[in-house]
């Protein structure tokens, strides 16, 4: 989202024609669901500061910023479409799940975010969602949290996320394999630091304890790595990519993006290409609002946190949502 915002902020500064073209371009990247028109009213209330309107700015070189508390989810999709994923992803089937599950919470004032992780392997209700055909879905219990995207897509993935939290989602972002390591690679690859050797076959990532630079493929099998780490359970890998988040964030605040148009523009393409967003994201020029809202945050002032767990007691492979804790923590984020 900076790499957008910067990448808008250079055409408006250039103009004509060419700056025209580019900016046709990076709009017509990003894919587009509409969460809202699927949902309809059946979903937590939005509170009254969420709801606010947006501010209006008379000046041509902002645009309209959401005001008050936002939550967004962020899936990383482990799609197999196309050829890039499947290479990436290791496997040929056309279906998807949401490998990654996230919930950013901006505060009011864009001071601060918290990032809350959803384990995929929580056992939970999914609820009766609408399919594109005009049908809908059954409910299923005790069921994997990531199934959801499985029968029903970034609709049902947002609905299942608000049913288990009670919290709506004000707006929806996906990634999927090769755009993440599309993202990475532009931006020159990026830094961790291992506590601990990961040996994982599975994911092809091996590295020793230490400082490590990681280009785009090895991001990747960083942020999808859990067997050679840790007990082996989602729970490990959560943590690596709580990690990998916040270098990211680092990566891209990092000083020489403006100096360089060429690179910013490899880093917006990347970006908008891998993205599919909510109606109200959809836009280059909505993305660009809401990330120059949270353009003064930091790697500093971003929590990250996991939705509380215990094993489940009917399949010691799974885990439940810890009660009361876990519902404190999403009463926090309203």
């Amino acid at each position: 989202m900076k790499a957008v915002a910067l990448a808008f902020g250079c055409v408006l500064v250039l103009g004509g024609a060419g700056a025209g073209w580019v900016y046709w371009h990076l709009d017509h990247n990003i894919r587009s669901v509409d969460i809202d028109g699927a949902l309809g009213d059946d979903r937590p209330v939005k509170p009254v500061a969420a709801a606010a309107s947006p501010s209006a700015s008379a000046s041509p070189s902002s645009e309209p910023v959401e005001k008050g508390v936002l939550n967004i989810l962020v899936l990383g999709s482990d799609s197999r479409t196309g050829k890039a994923n499947k290479a990436l992803g290791g496997g040929d089937s056309g279906g998807a799940r949401s490998d990654t599950a996230m919930v950013v919470h901006l505060d009011a004032d864009r001071s601060a975010a918290t990032v809350v992780s959803i384990p995929r392997d929580t056992l939970v209700e999914r609820p009766s969602c609408p399919t594109e055909s005009g049908g809908t879905t059954a409910v299923a219990y005790n069921v994997m949290f990531n199934s959801a995207y499985s029968v029903g897509g970034p609709v049902c993935a947002v609905k299942t996320v608000e049913q288990l939290t009670g919290v709506r989602m004000d707006h929806y972002l996906e990634v999927d394999f090769a755009g993440f390591a599309k993202i990475v690679d532009a931006l020159g690859g990026v830094d961790v630091t291992t506590t601990e050797d990961i040996d994982d076959d599975l994911s092809h990532l091996h590295l020793d304890a230490g400082d490590h630079h990681l280009d785009g493929e090895q991001a990747l099998a960083f942020a999808r790595t859990r067997h050679g780490i840790g007990d082996g359970s989602d729970l490990g890998r959560i943590k690596l990519q709580q990690q990998l988040v916040k270098a990211l964030i680092g990566q891209v605040s990092a000083d020489g993006l403006l100096t360089d148009p060429a690179r910013l523009y490899k880093i917006a393409d990347a970006a908008t290409g891998s993205l599919t967003a909510d109606t109200g994201l959809d836009s280059l020029t909505e993305l660009s609002g809401l990330a120059r809202s949270v353009s003064g945050l930091s790697a500093d002032s971003l929590k990250t946190v996991m939705m509380p767990v215990v094993r489940a007691p009917s399949d010691g492979n799974r885990v439940v949502a810890d009660e009361p804790e876990a519902k404190e923590l999403w009463e926090s984020l309203r």
